[in-house]
């Protein structure tokens, strides 16, 4: 196979149309900026509803590498990833079958349990009827099945008797996925090919509001608090590592991927306590809050090397 001739035109494709659109500018403003440093000609699409308009402007200005640096549908479920694979233009990230089964959270628990992966107990459920019982004992957690960076996620606690408001208020399609809430921490590891970089602990900042680790709590500064390497039992610490790399292999992602986990230490002693994977990102955020990119800088890995790297490892996966 011939080597690919190394990229100098790169087009960021940001922005987008889904609930991460403002995240996404703010990942596609970063990531061309240092680019640019990097030594590379760079161009921005702001990638909106019209899709012949995507088409015709990466015909025109065909780029070596599409950046993709969208988030949520359209960019992280396979759609995107489908066009630029049919245009034959390489592009970061994964490609068309992972991208779609890791948004699909019904689908991508199905993959990780096939492959023995830890996840929480839990069911895809009809919206319509979720006011009339209880789906799950209480507490559990109520999430739409194809979007990113907790957007709808709600936490449904005991006596709270908010399921008639959050179905009433739900935009995100005719099903949900309901699963149990595990006590503890939220943690994450970013992963680069087939290296885990370390493992963060986020603690979302009380002071704010925030419940959990949910859409403010991870964009706005001092939204949450991470702390990294965590402060966790060393035999947890490494199973959280080994289990990123195998959900990235289970869904059969390539580039950077970054796999978030609930862990319950509250119950175990001196033990390593329990990880449950929550989801794959395939598209990690690239904002000054991001995880993955503090992450590579404490493996001595810049952030423009971070991208310098995805760009190397686009490809085209037809």
């Amino acid at each position: 196979m011939t080597p690919r001739t190394p990229a100098r035109r790169v087009t960021v494709l940001m922005g987008g149309v889904s609930a991460e659109r403002t995240v996404s500018l703010s990942s596609g403003a970063g990531i061309s900026t240092a680019l640019r440093e990097e030594g590379y000609e760079v161009r921005v699409l702001d990638a909106g509803p019209d899709l012949g308009a995507i088409v015709a402007d990466l015909t025109t200005h065909r780029p070596d590498v599409v950046f993709n640096a969208l988030h949520g549908r359209l960019g992280e479920d396979g759609a995107i990833q489908g066009v630029l694979d049919w245009m034959d233009i390489p592009y970061t990230h994964s490609g068309v079958r992972a991208s779609a089964t890791a948004m699909d959270k019904a689908a991508a628990r199905a993959v990780f349990l096939a492959a023995g992966l830890p996840v929480a107990a839990g069911a895809v459920i009809d919206i319509a009827g979720f006011p009339a019982a209880d789906p799950l004992p209480a507490p559990y957690v109520i999430k739409p099945l194809n979007e990113g960076s907790s957007v709808g996620v709600e936490i449904v606690r005991t006596g709270s008797n908010r399921r008639a408001t959050i179905a009433a208020a739900w935009t995100y399609g005719q099903h949900a996925l309901v699963e149990e809430f595990i006590p503890g921490r939220e943690l994450t590891v970013g992963v680069m090919g087939d290296r885990a970089l370390t493992v963060t602990d986020i603690t979302p900042n009380p002071a704010t509001g925030h419940e959990f680790y949910d859409y403010a709590a991870k964009y706005q500064a001092g939204g949450s608090q991470h702390v990294l390497p965590a402060r966790i039992h060393p035999d947890a610490f490494a199973q959280a590592l080994d289990l990123a790399v195998a959900a990235h292999r289970a869904l059969g992602c390539t580039g950077a991927t970054r796999t978030d986990f609930r862990y319950d230490d509250t119950r175990c002693g001196d033990g390593p306590g329990r990880l449950v994977i929550l989801e794959v990102n395939t598209q990690p955020g690239m904002t000054p809050t991001s995880l993955l990119p503090e992450q590579a800088q404490t493996q001595g890995i810049g952030y423009g090397a971070l991208c310098r790297w995805m760009v190397d490892h686009a490809a085209c996966r037809t």
